[in-house]
C-alpha cells in the first residue's frame, strides 16, 4: 500500500472522529511529511517511539469541536506520478493551504520549494 495515502487516511479519519492522538507505523517519508504539517501549524506535535518496531505518535490540533485540517488530497499516486516545476507548484485555496513536494533536497512545502526554485513530485495538498 501507498505509505503517504495511508498516513493521510489515518489523519483524515482521526480528524473527523475528533481523536486527539493517533499512532502510525514509521517510515522516513511519513516522518518528513508529519514534520512539515507540524511546522505549518496543522498538527500539535509528534514524536517517534520504539527502537525495533518504530511508530509515529501524532497529536492533532483542534479548534473547538472542529479539526484545524479541513481537507487532505493525495495528488501523485504510485500508478500516476505528478511532477511539476517550481513555477507551476499550485497555490492551495489562494495561499490558505499548502502543497507538499518531494524535491531533490527532500520533502518541503510548496512555498519553500518555490522560494528555493525547486520542482519535484507533488505529493499532496492540505487546507
Amino acid at each position: 500500500m501507498d505509505p503517504i495515502a495511508d498516513l493521510l487516511t489515518c489523519i483524515r479519519n482521526a480528524n473527523q472522529a475528533l481523536k486527539p492522538e493517533i499512532s502510525v507505523p514509521h517510515s522516513g517519508i511519513k516522518e518528513s511529511a508529519v514534520r512539515i504539517l507540524k511546522d505549518e501549524g496543522y498538527l500539535e506535535s509528534f514524536n517517534v517511539e520504539g527502537d525495533i518496531k518504530r511508530s509515529i505518535r501524532i497529536q492533532l490540533k483542534f479548534q473547538g469541536r472542529k479539526g484545524i485540517i479541513s481537507g487532505l488530497q493525495r495528488i501523485s499516486k504510485p500508478g500516476l506520478r505528478h511532477y511539476t516545476s517550481a513555477k507551476d507548484i499550485p497555490l492551495v485555496l489562494g495561499g490558505m493551504g499548502i502543497a507538499v513536494v518531494s524535491t531533490p533536497q527532500g520533502l518541503m512545502s510548496g512555498h519553500d520549494a518555490r522560494r528555493k526554485n525547486l520542482g519535484g513530485e507533488l505529493l499532496f495538498k492540505v487546507w
